[in-house]
């Protein structure tokens, strides 16, 4: 799916399509308020004070109708330059518009904002020329927002479009739509027995039996992968006290995110990073520039209080599992670290069929801790190690973490949707501030560098990813139900089925048989419903040849083979990762 705040010309659409979902809207509810209407990735939304009146699904259209009204009439869109004296009082009567007029740089001299027909409204711009430019839209759903996204204050109703040049491009955009609904990982995650949640625990998901299968194939092969690469694991504690979350900066960049708690008349936080842990581990211990570099990897479970009307799914929750490592070396292996890291990452991500980009997200304005020197050195560096893996990026200015500059990998899944995974931090300041050492060459006590990364960058939301990635469909070897057996008839054809069950168990095969008294072209359907990879029919000329009739998941043929010969088919499908 397209980036419409990347593409300049959908973004100047979007935007002036808001300013048209709002003139509508004012027309149909003339008590309407309206607060921001940005455009973001995927469209554009606005927020507006309806007072009692809610907002339905059905209602978009009725306000779709008077969009087209309004763009048909073909009104210009005018900029027009105000004082902030004169923006207070053409909005006089418009609490938010004040607010934000009140709010506004000192140094913004002069306010503008656009006006259509008898709509008026604070912006910036740039809009399109006029409103006969705006035929090719959708409104996509309503939901709630706090203004200013504080939960203390007032709800108001957000309105979600989209808007396109063309026909062709609005068909396009709504039936990946359409298709992301059928992806849903929710929806996925209860018809497949993989994951649910509880209000007793919000954002914190549960694992079903299928889910764990799932789960501890992708931890395994992660283990698997990264003990090729050298990396050493390690365990840390979930809960830390107070004065460790001051010495790395977190109590006083990060708190209103942990959860704290005291124990024994000291304060203690769940931990919402892995690294303090880790640093903790490496400081234990004596180390010579010979043992450097020194991969350090820990699946390790961390807890943030995220809003909750920000929580997802498996997307956006308070607990998850960091695939991290903290790499500890000397300043001369950056280069070749971050070269090896990002090699690795591909290896990884290519092995799932997922392509993805890389951006170099720099220091923050302001909440970064270190020297502005070491920032710009560390981010110097990182660029230099993705030229030398011949790798290409963008700049992503101020995003980085509050430690350290970093290499954001961004993965794009079978819809084209975009994802933020992978990361590699190059951190200078945390082993400073944890006084970090070993010896060098000369026999002297030396700072080392420190790189965070993960790859997956959260089992869960991976996982996520994955489920709406494959729709449900995982390749042989991720699937939790890999193969179904289903004798034709009860009585005569089940021994057959436990024996292909036993021999394709003892391979380390996830296998059952679906013997249930159903008529065979129902449980065929049942099979195919649940996206189990292999369905094999066993009847009388089965039993007769020592065979299988193999069917595979959303084909309609099938095929006869003889046991062995299947059973070496799908043994060398599942170790080779085939997709």
């Amino acid at each position: 799916m397209i980036n419409i705040k990347e593409n300049e010309k959908l973004n100047v659409l979007n935007h002036s399509c808001a300013h048209l979902l709002a003139q509508a809207v004012k027309r149909i509810y003339p008590q309407a308020m309206f607060w921001v209407g940005p455009v973001i990735t995927d469209g554009f939304y606005y927020d507006i004070d309806l007072g009692d009146v809610s907002l339905k699904e059905e209602d978009l259209e009725k306000i779709e109708k008077e969009m087209k009204k309004i763009s048909k009439d073909g009104k210009r869109i005018v900029r027009e330059e105000l004082s902030k004296e004169e923006a207070l009082e053409m909005f006089k009567d418009d609490p938010y518009k004040i607010d934000l007029i009140s709010n506004m740089d000192e140094n913004d001299t002069v306010i503008t904002c656009y006006r259509q027909g008898e709509f008026v409204d604070l912006c910036r711009g740039p809009h399109v020329d006029t409103v006969k430019e705006l035929k090719y839209f959708k409104l996509l759903k309503v939901s709630g927002a706090y203004w200013k996204g504080d939960a203390k204050n007032k709800m108001l109703q957000r309105v979600y479009g989209i808007c396109f040049e063309n026909e062709e491009d609005l068909k396009e955009h709504l039936y990946l739509l359409e298709e992301a609904k059928k992806r849903d990982h929710k929806k996925l995650g209860r018809e497949l027995d993989l994951f649910m949640m509880s209000e007793y625990a919000p954002g914190m998901p549960f694992f079903l039996p299928n889910g764990m299968i799932l789960r501890n194939i992708l931890e395994q092969y992660w283990y698997n992968e990264h003990t090729k690469e050298n990396y050493v694991f390690i365990k840390t504690p979930i809960m830390m006290s107070k004065e460790l979350w001051e010495v790395s900066g977190h109590w006083f960049n990060y708190r209103e995110n942990m959860y704290i708690s005291d124990v024994d008349d000291r304060e203690f936080a769940i931990k919402p990073m892995n690294c303090p842990g880790s640093l903790l581990v490496f400081k234990s211990g004596l180390h010579s520039y010979k043992d450097l570099p020194i991969r350090m990897g820990e699946l390790g479970q961390v807890h943030r209080h995220e809003a909750s009307g920000a929580l997802n799914g498996l997307f956006r929750v308070r607990t998850f599992t960091q695939d991290d490592a903290h790499i500890y070396m000397t300043p001369e292996q950056i280069e070749s670290e971050v070269v090896s890291l990002i090699a690795f990452i591909d290896r990884i991500y290519s092995q799932l069929g997922l392509e993805y980009s890389i951006e170099l997200s720099t220091r923050p304005e302001e909440k970064y801790i270190g020297s502005i020197e070491i920032w710009d050195k560390s981010e110097e560096a990182l660029a230099k190690a993705c030229k030398a893996a011949g790798k290409e990026f963008k700049i992503n200015p101020g995003d980085g973490a509050f430690y350290g500059p970093k290499l954001d990998f961004h993965i794009r899944d079978s819809l084209g949707r975009v994802w933020q995974c992978g990361t590699i931090q190059l951190d200078m300041n945390l082993p400073e501030r944890f006084d970090l050492n070993y010896i060098d060459q000369n026999g002297e006590k030396v700072r080392p560098v420190m790189l965070h990364r993960v790859i997956f960058g959260s089992i869960e939301r991976f996982i996520g990813i994955l489920i709406e990635h494959f729709a449900g469909a995982f390749p042989l070897w991720l699937a939790p139900e890999q193969v179904v057996i289903v004798p034709v008839h009860h009585e005569n054809h089940l021994e057959y089925a436990q024996k292909v069950e036993a021999i394709l168990k003892e391979n380390g095969i996830r296998v059952k048989i679906d013997a249930r008294n159903e008529k065979l072209g129902y449980r065929i359907r049942e099979a195919q419903t649940h996206k189990i990879p292999v369905q094999l029919v066993v009847g009388e000329g089965e039993i007769a040849s020592n065979s299988v009739n193999v069917r595979r998941y959303g084909k309609q043929e099938s095929e006869t083979v003889e046991l062995n010969e299947f059973l070496e088919k799908v043994l060398l499908e599942i170790n080779d990762k085939v997709r």
